[in-house]
């Protein structure tokens, strides 16, 4: 029976959470033994998943401070150690639960939101809008993933903070299961993240359709993400084999459309879009970025035209699929830009700039729509 010290440190270590599985480290088994003497000296036994957990530090400095803020403790010691492997096996079930060693986390029964964004071409701010979103989404209390499906030009690990000085965070592995770094509340996996020592900034990806294909089946199987309310997938521009492989994957994907003001931007924009639809996948919405720069005195230069976010919208509007709304005209904004390069996106460090602003907007017209249950099975009988 634990005494009533002891009993105190317990209830502060349930506050403490495993920053990948973000689950208290009680309920992970994460903490073996807690002990209080006389003189209020408190001793906890911590186990981490593997030897070299990336989290070791902060879960470490996290319990320490947990328990020395529990009633009747003076002074904290936290031995820690690896777990055995019964230990690993039973922390993997605790987390994974009853859906299965290998799970297929985003299938047709998922009740996830699962939404593409994509470019007919590069340069568009693509990456910066999906980053941002995901940030904003999370804000705003729900569970966010984020899958950089950009093989060829991740730059998502980047933007939020996760490579710095040549050096990408890597992701826990735990036997066969793979626990992704988080960054501002969002779970994020990038194939930067699996590059060993090297560095991202001077290292190239060249791999042709299967290999790509494997990879992103593997980012959307090993990785476990948990119960996300949204998984936002950053693809590559254009119409190539990861967009395909994603609409085979993920068929019940929406998809949103980034373009930049200019026709010439609108015309291959549609083309991909269009790809999406041939495998099933839904037009949510389209996002024009780059829309115009604020100028000191108020007034917006179109630097990139005006009008192609509306065009795209308007190509893909039909009687067949509905109307495909223009979501949002995001302008171009130097504080942008400087969020994505500091790793603190702008819509957590300045979300009054007039671009984090809106991409704010965005996503919480897209949280309104919630995910829903309209043509997914329940896995349940009438009796």
């Amino acid at each position: 029976m634990p005494t009533n010290a002891e009993a105190a440190v317990w209830a502060a270590l349930e506050r403490v959470r495993d920053p990948e599985v973000l689950r208290p480290v009680t309920e992970l088994g994460m903490v073996r033994e807690v002990s209080v003497d006389a003189g209020g000296r408190a001793a906890v036994s911590l186990r981490l998943t593997i030897a070299g957990c990336p989290a070791a530090r902060r879960i470490e400095a996290d319990v320490a401070a947990a328990a020395a803020s529990a009633e009747g403790v003076s002074e904290v010691a936290v031995e820690v150690g690896v777990m055995t492997p019964e230990e690993r096996r039973a922390f993997v079930e605790r987390v994974r639960g009853d859906r299965g060693a290998r799970p297929q986390q985003f299938g047709p029964d998922s009740l996830t939101r699962v939404i593409a964004v994509t470019s007919g071409k590069g340069g568009v701010g693509k990456s910066s809008l999906t980053a941002g979103i995901a940030v904003a989404l999370a804000a705003e209390g729900l569970a966010v993933g984020l899958v950089d499906a950009d093989v060829f030009g991740f730059s998502i690990p980047g933007i939020l903070g996760l490579s710095r000085d040549g050096r990408t965070e890597q992701p826990s592995r735990v036997d066969d299961m793979i626990l992704p770094p988080v960054a501002h509340g969002v779970k994020t996996v990038s194939i930067g993240m699996f590059l060993g020592d090297a560095d991202p900034r001077s290292t190239a990806v060249s791999w042709r359709g299967p290999m790509l294909h494997r990879t992103i089946e593997q980012f959307l199987r090993d990785v476990w993400f948990g119960d996300l309310d949204v998984l936002l997938l950053d693809l590559p521009p254009g119409t190539g084999d990861i967009a395909i492989s994603v609409g085979q994957l993920l068929p019940q994907a929406e998809v949103l459309v980034v373009t930049t003001p200019q026709e010439a931007a609108a015309d291959v924009a549609v083309r991909s879009a269009l790809v999406a639809r041939q495998t099933g996948q839904r037009v949510a919405g389209v996002i024009e970025n780059m829309a115009g720069l604020v100028g000191p005195d108020g007034g917006t230069i179109d630097v990139f035209g005006s009008g192609g976010g509306a065009l795209v919208a308007e190509r893909l509007s039909d009687e067949e699929h509905g109307e495909v709304p223009l979501l949002g005209s995001v302008p171009l904004s130097p504080r942008f830009r400087e969020g994505g390069d500091s790793g603190t996106p702008a819509v957590l460090a300045d979300p009054e700039d007039p671009a984090a602003a809106e991409v704010i907007r965005i996503a919480r017209v897209l949280a309104s729509r919630g995910r829903g249950l309209a043509g997914r099975p329940l896995g349940v009988s009438p009796r």
